[in-house]
């Protein structure tokens, strides 16, 4: 299922480049595999810089289900999370994260972070699923954007 998943989300990150936005998506599963929400950053269309896939999918997904915490619950997305994305996971309880391209400005930033979290919350925090598909997205993206 991983990699159907990744693929929506996937499909997700390209409708944000059309719309001018960095590309990433994010889908939000049950612990049955069921999809409980999707979203694409929007922070260009929103004028909220928190406005990343992963808060958007995460406040669906509580809205959906009624609750504030998603224990059982597993969240694609095809970039590494930031730190602001890290904590409203954390907060959500989502157990499982699976991500595409590993972020180059998050290696150094958050390494401690992550080591952290996981030991802490002994969450399940995989990356390089469709590796080089979610990496060519957000590299072409930001080469356009550097040109202009």
């Amino acid at each position: 299922m991983k990699d159907s998943h990744m693929k929506l989300a996937i499909d997700l990150a390209i409708k944000a480049k059309e719309l001018n936005e960095v590309p990433v998506g994010c889908i939000i599963t049950d612990q049955n595999e069921n999809i409980i929400s999707k979203a694409f950053n929007s922070v260009e269309r929103h004028n909220d810089p928190t406005a990343h896939a992963e808060i958007l999918a995460i406040r669906k997904a509580c809205l959906k289900m009624k609750t504030t915490k998603l224990f059982n619950f597993s969240l694609y997305v095809t970039l590494e999370p930031c730190a602001m994305c890290e904590a409203a996971i954390i907060n959500s309880g989502i157990k499982k994260v699976y991500f595409g391209a590993f972020s180059d400005s998050l290696k150094i930033n958050n390494f401690k972070l992550k080591n952290y979290f996981s030991l802490k919350t002994r969450k399940e925090f995989m990356g390089g699923f469709n590796e080089e598909c979610c990496s060519n997205l957000i590299k072409e993206f930001f080469k356009v954007k550097r040109k202009l």
